[in-house]
């Protein structure tokens, strides 16, 4: 079925072993992704790493926010961070789902990293997994003398439906007035409810995320019947943020898959914000599929992984 998909090799010889991703039954979804994280995260390598669990203040009259924080042993002074967003379609997933990335990025970067656990759609839709994030965020540029953060040196990291968090994040940060971000670091990001693209109309039968999970998932988060209509706030999908909207905006990496529906909306994005004078890197991984990240042995995701770790070394000062 997928014959005329030009994968990488070793990508391709590695399908039959990952999970197939589907939302049509999302509690089913989420218990499936659990059981498989919890030998993952009980088999991961902490070495170099304190890691540790917070709750903070949620957002008004919302519950309080879940953050992991990993700090790594050897770190000195004040420390840059890296704040992450999980992916997951908006509906799935945890810090779990990126515990091993983000113990590699706390050790190569000698840099505080916190995975925030915002709530969920569709029992919580937008704007509260953005609020979630929000609050995470400004408890750390609160808290950064106690965390021993440099406040200055917050980069924002995101996945998929993260990424689109992320890149949503740096807009309601601008236009709240802080916290100030140093970078933005976007993968595969979910950025525009239409899916109007080339991409989006086109990848109907890749694997792990196609047209199909993206429409699943933004009407999750925006509502039956929301996403693709007028009004869509760029806080929700920030594809829909004009040229003049995106001005101010911290410097990005954007990274994209080549055979992934949301390949284009992050092509585009890159784009304007390149038109909107911020200082933007575009990097199209080929030969890959939405979630390729997982196989980690395949030399293309090596050399992207490192690409990635020397890009966020760049933009912390490291």
């Amino acid at each position: 079925m997928l014959s005329h998909h030009r994968f990488d090799p070793e990508l391709a010889a590695a399908l039959s072993m990952m999970p197939e991703v589907d939302i049509t039954d999302v509690e089913a979804a989420r218990a499936a992704q659990a059981e498989q994280l919890v030998a993952v995260v009980a088999a991961a390598d902490t070495a170099g790493v304190d890691v540790k669990e917070v709750f903070v203040p949620g957002p008004d009259s919302a519950p309080a926010v879940r953050l992991r924080i990993y700090r790594p042993d050897r770190g000195r002074g004040p420390l840059p961070a890296v704040y992450g967003m999980h992916g997951g379609g908006f509906v799935l997933g945890s810090p779990d789902v990126d515990h091993d990335w983000n113990l590699l990025l706390c050790r190569e970067l000698e840099a505080l990293v916190v995975s925030v656990d915002y709530r969920l759609a569709p029992e919580h839709p937008f704007p509260a997994p953005l609020e979630d994030c929000y609050a995470g965020l400004r408890w750390l540029a609160e808290n950064a003398d106690d965390l021993g953060v440099r406040p200055d040196r917050i980069a924002l990291w995101g996945d998929s439906a993260g990424a689109g968090l992320a890149a949503a994040l740096s807009l309601l940060a601008r236009d709240r007035g802080g916290p100030a971000i140093c970078f933005q670091h976007l993968c595969s990001p979910a950025l525009d409810d239409r899916l109007e693209t080339p991409s989006a109309r086109l990848f109907t039968d890749t694997p792990v995320w196609n047209r199909r999970g993206a429409r699943i998932s933004w009407d999750a988060y925006l509502g039956d019947g929301v996403p693709g209509t007028a009004g869509v706030s760029p806080y929700a999908a920030p594809a829909r943020a004009g040229v003049v909207d995106l001005a101010g905006l911290p410097p990005a990496y954007v990274s994209v898959m080549e055979f992934d529906p949301l390949r284009d909306e992050g092509i585009d994005y890159a784009r304007a914000l390149l038109a909107a004078a911020v200082p933007t890197e575009l990097h199209l991984i080929p030969g890959t599929f939405h979630g390729a990240w997982a196989v980690e042995h395949a030399a293309v995701i090596r050399r992207a992984t490192a690409e990635a770790i020397a890009v966020l070394r760049g933009a912390l000062g490291r």
